[in-house]
Protein backbone atom coordinates (compact mmCIF):
# COMPACT_ATOMS: atom_id res chain seq x y z
CA UNK A 1 0.00 0.00 0.00
CA UNK A 2 1.28 3.97 -1.00
CA UNK A 3 0.25 7.12 0.42
CA UNK A 4 -2.34 7.36 -2.41
CA UNK A 5 -4.20 4.40 -1.61
CA UNK A 6 -4.75 6.42 1.80
CA UNK A 7 -8.71 7.96 2.38
CA UNK A 8 -8.73 9.55 5.72
CA UNK A 9 -11.34 10.60 8.27
CA UNK A 10 -9.87 13.34 10.21
CA UNK A 11 -11.59 13.97 13.30
CA UNK A 12 -11.07 17.59 15.42
CA UNK A 13 -13.03 19.13 18.33
CA UNK A 14 -11.68 22.40 16.18
CA UNK A 15 -10.38 22.50 12.74
CA UNK A 16 -10.53 26.21 12.21
CA UNK A 17 -13.26 27.91 13.74
CA UNK A 18 -10.25 28.91 16.75
CA UNK A 19 -6.95 29.85 15.92
CA UNK A 20 -4.69 27.62 18.19
CA UNK A 21 -1.18 25.52 17.56
CA UNK A 22 -3.33 21.79 17.15
CA UNK A 23 -5.16 22.64 14.59
CA UNK A 24 -2.12 24.81 12.82
CA UNK A 25 -0.38 21.53 13.18
CA UNK A 26 -3.40 19.74 11.73
CA UNK A 27 -4.10 21.94 8.72
CA UNK A 28 -0.22 21.50 7.92
CA UNK A 29 -0.61 18.12 7.92
CA UNK A 30 -3.97 17.94 5.41
CA UNK A 31 -2.19 20.17 3.06
CA UNK A 32 0.84 17.49 3.36
CA UNK A 33 -1.52 14.65 3.03
CA UNK A 34 -3.13 16.02 0.22
CA UNK A 35 -0.34 16.48 -1.47
CA UNK A 36 1.00 13.62 -0.97
CA UNK A 37 -2.06 12.10 -3.01
CA UNK A 38 -4.19 11.28 -0.09
CA UNK A 39 -7.53 11.13 -0.20
CA UNK A 40 -8.95 13.24 2.99
CA UNK A 41 -11.99 14.41 4.74
CA UNK A 42 -12.47 16.41 7.96
CA UNK A 43 -15.08 16.17 10.41
CA UNK A 44 -15.16 18.92 13.07
CA UNK A 45 -17.79 21.63 14.54
CA UNK A 46 -17.79 24.84 13.16
CA UNK A 47 -18.88 28.51 13.29
CA UNK A 48 -20.02 31.13 11.07
CA UNK A 49 -17.02 33.08 12.42
CA UNK A 50 -14.22 30.71 11.46
CA UNK A 51 -10.61 31.71 12.32
CA UNK A 52 -8.92 30.81 8.76
CA UNK A 53 -10.37 29.21 6.16
CA UNK A 54 -9.82 25.16 6.38
CA UNK A 55 -7.46 23.06 4.20
CA UNK A 56 -9.18 20.20 3.02
CA UNK A 57 -12.77 19.00 2.91
CA UNK A 58 -14.78 20.14 6.05
CA UNK A 59 -17.83 17.94 7.10
CA UNK A 60 -19.65 20.42 9.95
CA UNK A 61 -19.91 18.13 12.56
CA UNK A 62 -23.39 19.54 14.92
CA UNK A 63 -22.31 20.68 18.29
CA UNK A 64 -23.13 23.20 21.32
CA UNK A 65 -21.44 25.66 22.70
CA UNK A 66 -19.11 24.51 25.71
CA UNK A 67 -20.30 25.41 29.25
CA UNK A 68 -18.11 26.87 32.19
CA UNK A 69 -17.80 30.49 30.62
CA UNK A 70 -15.93 29.09 27.46
CA UNK A 71 -18.45 29.37 24.84
CA UNK A 72 -16.00 30.02 21.88
CA UNK A 73 -15.13 26.81 21.38
CA UNK A 74 -17.86 24.24 20.65
CA UNK A 75 -18.86 20.53 21.57
CA UNK A 76 -20.24 17.89 19.75
CA UNK A 77 -22.51 15.83 21.67
CA UNK A 78 -22.26 12.55 19.64
CA UNK A 79 -21.98 11.36 16.18
CA UNK A 80 -25.10 11.59 14.62
CA UNK A 81 -26.79 9.94 11.84
CA UNK A 82 -25.98 12.20 9.08
CA UNK A 83 -22.60 12.04 9.72
CA UNK A 84 -22.17 8.60 10.06
CA UNK A 85 -23.99 8.26 7.01
CA UNK A 86 -21.14 10.57 5.30
CA UNK A 87 -18.88 8.16 6.61
CA UNK A 88 -20.46 5.01 5.09
CA UNK A 89 -20.56 7.11 1.93
CA UNK A 90 -16.81 8.41 2.48
CA UNK A 91 -15.48 4.80 2.96
CA UNK A 92 -12.23 5.79 4.85
CA UNK A 93 -10.16 2.84 5.85
CA UNK A 94 -7.91 4.98 8.36
CA UNK A 95 -9.65 6.90 10.91
CA UNK A 96 -7.79 9.79 12.71
CA UNK A 97 -9.02 11.49 15.74
CA UNK A 98 -7.40 14.43 17.44
CA UNK A 99 -8.77 15.17 20.35
CA UNK A 100 -9.79 12.83 23.66
CA UNK A 101 -13.57 14.37 23.62
CA UNK A 102 -16.96 12.84 23.18
CA UNK A 103 -16.71 12.96 19.05
CA UNK A 104 -13.46 11.19 19.53
CA UNK A 105 -14.68 8.34 21.47
CA UNK A 106 -17.40 8.33 19.13
CA UNK A 107 -15.80 8.06 15.86
CA UNK A 108 -13.37 5.47 17.46
CA UNK A 109 -16.36 3.65 18.16
CA UNK A 110 -17.82 3.62 15.03
CA UNK A 111 -14.21 2.74 13.00
CA UNK A 112 -14.04 -0.45 15.36
CA UNK A 113 -17.79 -1.68 14.41
CA UNK A 114 -17.20 -1.38 10.46
CA UNK A 115 -13.72 -2.85 11.02
CA UNK A 116 -11.61 0.16 10.04
CA UNK A 117 -8.54 1.05 11.55
CA UNK A 118 -8.03 4.05 13.84
CA UNK A 119 -5.38 6.62 15.09
CA UNK A 120 -5.38 8.85 17.60
CA UNK A 121 -2.65 12.23 17.58
CA UNK A 122 -2.41 13.43 20.82
CA UNK A 123 -2.07 17.77 21.19
CA UNK A 124 -2.85 18.90 24.62
CA UNK A 125 -2.68 17.88 27.97
CA UNK A 126 -6.83 18.09 29.15
CA UNK A 127 -6.34 16.69 32.23
CA UNK A 128 -4.02 19.60 33.05
CA UNK A 129 -6.58 21.89 32.49
CA UNK A 130 -8.77 21.04 35.62
CA UNK A 131 -6.74 22.55 38.18
CA UNK A 132 -6.95 25.92 36.36
CA UNK A 133 -10.62 25.77 36.55
CA UNK A 134 -10.93 24.74 39.69
CA UNK A 135 -12.00 21.03 39.05
CA UNK A 136 -8.67 19.12 40.10
CA UNK A 137 -10.98 16.35 41.48
CA UNK A 138 -11.81 15.26 38.03
CA UNK A 139 -8.25 14.97 36.72
CA UNK A 140 -8.14 11.34 37.77
CA UNK A 141 -11.21 10.50 35.78
CA UNK A 142 -9.61 12.19 32.53
CA UNK A 143 -6.58 10.32 32.41
CA UNK A 144 -8.62 6.99 33.09
CA UNK A 145 -10.89 8.06 30.07
CA UNK A 146 -8.07 9.29 28.01
CA UNK A 147 -6.12 5.85 29.08
CA UNK A 148 -8.86 3.56 27.73
CA UNK A 149 -9.48 5.77 24.62
CA UNK A 150 -6.31 5.47 23.19
CA UNK A 151 -6.28 1.23 23.97
CA UNK A 152 -9.09 1.68 21.80
CA UNK A 153 -7.17 2.90 18.69
CA UNK A 154 -4.60 0.97 16.49
CA UNK A 155 -2.12 3.64 16.77
CA UNK A 156 -0.89 6.63 18.54
CA UNK A 157 1.12 9.55 17.66
CA UNK A 158 2.37 11.90 20.10
CA UNK A 159 4.83 15.40 19.41
CA UNK A 160 7.41 14.56 21.72
CA UNK A 161 8.94 11.53 23.76
CA UNK A 162 8.21 12.85 27.25
CA UNK A 163 4.64 12.64 25.83
CA UNK A 164 5.11 9.49 24.84
CA UNK A 165 6.40 8.40 28.42
CA UNK A 166 3.91 9.67 30.39
CA UNK A 167 1.10 7.96 27.99
CA UNK A 168 3.33 4.57 28.69
CA UNK A 169 2.99 5.31 31.92
CA UNK A 170 -0.36 5.77 32.11
CA UNK A 171 -0.91 2.26 30.84
CA UNK A 172 -0.95 2.67 26.99
CA UNK A 173 0.08 -0.52 25.08
CA UNK A 174 -1.14 0.67 21.73
CA UNK A 175 2.11 1.06 19.35
CA UNK A 176 3.15 4.87 19.89
CA UNK A 177 5.45 6.83 17.20
CA UNK A 178 6.37 10.36 17.71
CA UNK A 179 5.21 13.22 15.44
CA UNK A 180 7.10 16.49 16.19
CA UNK A 181 6.22 20.18 14.70
CA UNK A 182 8.01 21.99 12.21
CA UNK A 183 8.77 25.50 12.00
CA UNK A 184 8.82 27.80 9.25
CA UNK A 185 12.63 29.35 9.36
CA UNK A 186 12.17 31.80 7.09
CA UNK A 187 9.12 33.44 9.85
CA UNK A 188 10.63 32.57 12.40
CA UNK A 189 14.83 34.52 12.38
CA UNK A 190 17.59 35.83 14.11
CA UNK A 191 17.95 38.07 11.54
CA UNK A 192 13.82 39.43 12.35
CA UNK A 193 14.65 41.25 15.31
CA UNK A 194 14.06 45.12 15.00
CA UNK A 195 15.33 47.40 17.14
CA UNK A 196 13.01 50.25 15.07
CA UNK A 197 9.74 48.20 15.72
CA UNK A 198 11.06 47.66 19.32
CA UNK A 199 11.08 51.62 19.58
CA UNK A 200 7.52 52.20 18.03
CA UNK A 201 6.66 50.72 21.19
CA UNK A 202 8.51 52.81 23.32
CA UNK A 203 11.40 50.22 24.41
CA UNK A 204 14.69 51.62 24.54
CA UNK A 205 17.41 49.70 22.66
CA UNK A 206 19.28 48.30 25.68
CA UNK A 207 16.09 47.28 27.90
CA UNK A 208 15.49 43.51 28.55
CA UNK A 209 12.31 42.21 26.79
CA UNK A 210 10.61 39.19 28.38
CA UNK A 211 8.20 38.37 26.32
CA UNK A 212 4.88 35.67 25.99
CA UNK A 213 3.12 34.39 22.94
CA UNK A 214 -0.15 32.35 22.54
CA UNK A 215 -3.42 32.22 23.21
CA UNK A 216 -4.33 34.60 26.48
CA UNK A 217 -6.43 31.73 28.66
CA UNK A 218 -5.73 30.87 32.39
CA UNK A 219 -4.20 27.12 31.01
CA UNK A 220 -1.19 28.59 29.76
CA UNK A 221 0.16 29.16 32.87
CA UNK A 222 -0.94 33.18 32.72
CA UNK A 223 -0.79 33.23 36.85
CA UNK A 224 2.80 31.95 36.86
CA UNK A 225 3.63 33.87 34.57
CA UNK A 226 2.12 37.20 36.14
CA UNK A 227 3.84 35.99 39.91
CA UNK A 228 7.11 35.66 38.03
CA UNK A 229 6.72 39.46 36.45
CA UNK A 230 5.27 40.70 39.98
CA UNK A 231 8.50 38.92 41.61
CA UNK A 232 11.06 40.39 39.05
CA UNK A 233 9.55 43.69 39.97
CA UNK A 234 9.89 43.56 43.74
CA UNK A 235 13.67 42.61 43.42
CA UNK A 236 13.94 45.91 41.35
CA UNK A 237 14.98 43.87 38.23
CA UNK A 238 14.63 46.08 35.20
CA UNK A 239 12.75 44.44 32.25
CA UNK A 240 9.70 45.55 29.96
CA UNK A 241 6.99 42.66 28.96
CA UNK A 242 5.67 41.85 25.32
CA UNK A 243 2.91 39.75 25.42
CA UNK A 244 1.97 38.36 21.78
CA UNK A 245 -1.81 36.72 21.12
CA UNK A 246 -5.23 37.20 22.01
CA UNK A 247 -8.30 35.58 23.91
CA UNK A 248 -10.55 35.21 26.82
CA UNK A 249 -7.67 35.54 29.54
CA UNK A 250 -6.91 39.26 28.37
CA UNK A 251 -8.21 41.46 31.04
CA UNK A 252 -6.98 38.81 33.60
CA UNK A 253 -3.60 39.32 32.65
CA UNK A 254 -3.74 43.18 32.11
CA UNK A 255 -4.71 43.69 35.50
CA UNK A 256 -2.08 41.90 36.76
CA UNK A 257 0.93 43.17 34.65
CA UNK A 258 -0.43 46.93 34.46
CA UNK A 259 2.95 47.62 32.68
CA UNK A 260 2.92 45.00 29.68
CA UNK A 261 2.68 45.93 26.05
CA UNK A 262 -0.35 43.97 24.50
CA UNK A 263 0.20 43.39 20.46
CA UNK A 264 -3.04 41.34 19.90
CA UNK A 265 -2.66 38.96 17.36
CA UNK A 266 -0.45 39.10 14.71
CA UNK A 267 0.66 36.81 11.96
CA UNK A 268 3.50 36.19 9.14
CA UNK A 269 6.20 38.40 9.39
CA UNK A 270 4.80 40.74 11.89
CA UNK A 271 4.84 37.57 13.85
CA UNK A 272 8.25 36.65 13.15
CA UNK A 273 9.31 40.60 13.92
CA UNK A 274 7.81 40.16 17.55
CA UNK A 275 9.44 36.67 18.46
CA UNK A 276 13.00 37.97 17.35
CA UNK A 277 12.68 41.16 19.14
CA UNK A 278 12.35 39.60 22.15
CA UNK A 279 15.46 39.25 24.84
CA UNK A 280 13.98 36.23 27.12
CA UNK A 281 10.99 33.93 26.08
CA UNK A 282 9.13 33.19 29.37
CA UNK A 283 6.46 30.06 28.89
CA UNK A 284 5.39 28.63 32.19
CA UNK A 285 2.45 25.98 30.89
CA UNK A 286 1.98 22.87 31.92
CA UNK A 287 -0.48 22.08 29.22
CA UNK A 288 1.71 21.65 26.07
CA UNK A 289 2.13 18.31 24.33
CA UNK A 290 5.36 19.86 22.17
CA UNK A 291 5.36 23.72 22.43
CA UNK A 292 5.27 25.14 18.92
CA UNK A 293 5.91 28.80 20.24
CA UNK A 294 9.07 27.28 22.38
CA UNK A 295 10.55 26.34 19.39
CA UNK A 296 9.17 29.28 17.45
CA UNK A 297 11.13 31.76 20.64
CA UNK A 298 14.16 29.23 19.95
CA UNK A 299 14.15 29.35 15.87
CA UNK A 300 14.56 33.02 16.33
CA UNK A 301 17.26 32.90 18.80
CA UNK A 302 15.86 33.90 21.75
CA UNK A 303 16.57 32.25 25.06
CA UNK A 304 13.81 30.41 26.52
CA UNK A 305 12.44 29.98 30.45
CA UNK A 306 10.24 27.48 30.02
CA UNK A 307 8.13 25.29 32.90
CA UNK A 308 10.28 21.81 33.20
CA UNK A 309 7.10 19.72 31.43
CA UNK A 310 5.85 17.73 28.47
CA UNK A 311 6.92 20.39 25.78
CA UNK A 312 9.88 22.60 26.64
CA UNK A 313 10.84 19.79 28.18
CA UNK A 314 11.72 17.72 24.96
CA UNK A 315 12.93 21.05 23.39
CA UNK A 316 14.99 22.98 25.74
CA UNK A 317 18.37 21.57 26.87
CA UNK A 318 19.10 23.00 30.50
CA UNK A 319 21.81 25.89 30.47
CA UNK A 320 22.05 25.92 26.90
CA UNK A 321 19.08 27.21 24.88
CA UNK A 322 17.51 27.99 28.36
CA UNK A 323 16.37 26.92 31.52
CA UNK A 324 13.45 24.43 32.69
CA UNK A 325 12.11 25.39 35.90
CA UNK A 326 9.73 23.07 38.60
CA UNK A 327 6.37 24.19 37.25
CA UNK A 328 5.46 26.81 39.97
CA UNK A 329 9.28 27.62 41.26
CA UNK A 330 8.58 31.16 41.01
CA UNK A 331 11.91 32.59 42.44
CA UNK A 332 13.38 30.00 40.49
CA UNK A 333 11.98 31.49 36.91
CA UNK A 334 13.11 35.50 38.46
CA UNK A 335 16.22 33.59 39.24
CA UNK A 336 16.67 32.91 35.41
CA UNK A 337 15.13 35.21 34.12
CA UNK A 338 17.72 37.56 36.43
CA UNK A 339 20.48 36.09 35.34
CA UNK A 340 19.97 36.32 31.79
CA UNK A 341 19.28 40.17 32.41
CA UNK A 342 22.63 40.41 33.83
CA UNK A 343 24.62 38.78 31.19
CA UNK A 344 23.98 39.57 27.35
CA UNK A 345 26.65 37.33 26.06
CA UNK A 346 24.48 34.47 27.46
CA UNK A 347 21.29 35.19 26.12
CA UNK A 348 23.35 35.24 22.85
CA UNK A 349 24.79 31.72 23.96
CA UNK A 350 21.36 30.82 24.77
CA UNK A 351 20.19 32.14 21.83
CA UNK A 352 22.03 31.13 19.06
CA UNK A 353 21.73 27.26 20.49
CA UNK A 354 18.62 27.21 20.80
CA UNK A 355 18.24 28.42 17.03
CA UNK A 356 20.72 25.67 15.82
CA UNK A 357 18.82 23.36 17.66
CA UNK A 358 15.72 24.35 15.79
CA UNK A 359 16.91 24.27 13.00
CA UNK A 360 16.41 19.84 12.76
CA UNK A 361 12.43 20.52 12.96
CA UNK A 362 10.62 20.97 9.11
CA UNK A 363 6.76 20.14 8.43
CA UNK A 364 7.52 17.81 5.63
CA UNK A 365 9.70 16.01 7.67
CA UNK A 366 8.03 15.52 10.78
CA UNK A 367 4.29 14.97 9.12
CA UNK A 368 5.93 11.93 6.94
CA UNK A 369 5.84 10.13 10.42
CA UNK A 370 2.42 10.31 10.56
CA UNK A 371 2.27 8.89 7.14
CA UNK A 372 3.91 6.21 8.01
CA UNK A 373 1.72 5.46 11.05
CA UNK A 374 -1.14 5.52 8.87
CA UNK A 375 0.58 2.67 6.84
CA UNK A 376 2.16 0.69 9.74
CA UNK A 377 -1.22 0.13 10.99
CA UNK A 378 -2.57 -0.75 7.57
CA UNK A 379 0.07 -3.32 7.44
CA UNK A 380 -0.84 -4.72 10.89
CA UNK A 381 -4.40 -5.01 10.05
CA UNK A 382 -3.28 -6.82 6.80
CA UNK A 383 -1.03 -9.14 8.79
CA UNK A 384 -3.50 -10.36 11.11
Amino acid sequence: MKASDLRVALFSGNYNYVRDGANQALNRLAEYLLRKGVTLRVYSPTTDTPAFEPTGELVSVPAVPLPGGRDEYRLALGLPGSIRKDLRAYRPNIVHIAAPEILGHRAVSWARRNGIASVASVHTRFETYAQYYRLGFLEPLMIYLQTRLYNRVDGVVTPAPMMSDLLRGWGVETPIREWARGVNHDQFAPARRSLEWRRSLGIGDGELVIGFLSRLVLEKGLDVFAETIGELERRGVPHRVLIVGKGPAHDWVAERVPNAIFTGFLTGEDLGRAVASMDVFLFPSVTETFGNVTLEAMAAGVPVVAANATGAGSLVEEGVSGYLIEPRAIADYADAIERLAADPALRARMGAAGHQRAQAYHWDRVNQHVVDMYLDVLARRDAR
